[in-house]
């Protein structure tokens, strides 16, 4: 069924049976029955066609920082991105990088250039193109807030250039989030400050992530979107759920916004350990908790 694939993209970047634990920074999820990873655009769209014609599923992957991959794993074909599209290029203030950098290199690379405005997105785990799509935020800043424009390619190969109006950009969405789109670069306005002031500014953020954040065990990152009138971690402290665990998946005694992987946790006790805060936090607060963690894979 999957022989044409080798046509478009090399036998070196086709993997069958992938544990998708080995792509996402939660360490968990069952195999992908295909994975191939992308180094262009021209490949992207030829894996776009080859699965319309055969009738293949397809899911598109970034670097799997904000994604929970259930454990029967995914059917038909996975799209990686993170292994290539990784050009970054720089003209005056104006950057223009692929989907598959990830911030913390783009935050660098633009810091050493004396360009300010990606500072808060230093510690924001995953690839520019995962920023985009989720509209990544912290320290009261957006990705909406520097983006000029995105191009991308919709699910009939088509290249289509966004401007940011046209983005649908909120809290932590996008027009992306739909799934008709492929984000394969963006163009960012920055701008010029000293590059000692940047650096020191995006170590005083890391320095409070590590004071705060679960950064040592695997996770997705924030769990859920913040509640009209609440964060979520002193929420769920105040219900006493700080430390809380099923089976291997544990609400971080470090940030209880955070659920990590204490030690071989499958989807199942994450989703389980999300529904009983769910439940918690409606009975005894009132509020309702959405996820930020995009969930994927066969039921």
């Amino acid at each position: 069924m999957y022989n044409g694939i080798y046509d478009i993209i090399p036998f070196d970047r086709v993997k069958f049976d992938e544990p998708m634990s080995k792509h996402t920074t939660f360490q968990i999820g069952g195999p992908a029955d295909v994975m191939v990873a992308a180094g262009s655009a021209d490949e992207i769209i030829g894996v776009l066609r080859y699965c319309r014609e055969n009738r293949l599923p397809l899911f598109v992957l970034g670097l799997g920082s904000n994604i929970l991959v259930r454990d029967k794993g995914i059917r038909g074909v996975v799209l990686k991105l993170g292994e290539g599209l990784k050009t970054i290029s720089i003209k005056g203030h104006r950057v223009e990088a692929e989907a598959g950098v990830r911030m913390s290199q783009l935050c660098r690379v633009v810091a050493r250039e004396g360009l300010s405005g990606l500072e808060f997105a230093e510690g924001i785990p995953g690839s520019l193109g995962g920023a985009v799509v989720m509209n990544a935020g912290a320290y009261e800043a957006e990705i909406k807030d520097v983006l000029a424009s995105v191009r991308a390619v919709d699910w009939q190969g088509n290249q289509v250039n966004f401007e940011p109006d046209q983005l649908q950009l909120g809290y932590r969405s996008s027009i992306f989030q739909a799934g008709g789109y492929i984000v394969l670069s963006a163009r960012l306005n920055l701008k010029p400050a000293d590059p000692k002031i940047i650096m020191a500014t995006m170590k005083d953020y890391a320095r409070r992530r590590r004071d705060k954040q679960p950064l040592d065990m695997p996770s997705a990152g924030s769990v859920f979107k913040r509640p009209s009138g609440f964060f979520v971690g002193p929420l769920l402290e105040q219900l006493g759920l700080k430390g809380f665990r099923i089976g291997g998946a544990q609400v971080s005694d470090k940030h209880a916004g955070f659920i990590v992987n204490a030690g071989n946790a499958t989807a199942d006790d994450v989703l389980r350990l999300i529904t009983h805060i769910q439940e918690c936090a409606r009975q005894n607060m009132g509020v309702v908790l959405h996820p930020e963690v995009k969930v994927v894979g066969e039921e």
